[in-house]
């Protein structure tokens, strides 16, 4: 296991391949494994569950008040 990964835990990514769900860390620690599915939809169902972050959608949840400034500057910058 890499110092990264035991300082701030892995960061798995998931792919799917065909109906087989395989993951591992992107930190090449080693850590890795698959999961057979029933079908090939359902291993990318959850590939792309699974790959989602919370980093990515910060502010479309924010609380009303609090991130005010945070959902402002995402309205302004999509337009």
């Amino acid at each position: 296991m890499s110092a990264a990964c035991r300082v701030l835990g892995h960061r798995i990514a998931f792919v799917a391949d065909g109906p087989v769900l395989r993951w591992s860390c992107e930190r090449d620690c080693g850590t890795a494994g698959h999961k057979t599915y029933t079908s090939a939809a359902d291993a990318d169902r959850y590939a792309t569950a699974f790959n989602r972050r919370d980093s990515d959608a910060i502010g479309k949840r924010a609380p009303l008040i609090g991130l005010l400034p945070l959902r402002l500057w995402r309205m302004l910058r999509r337009n």
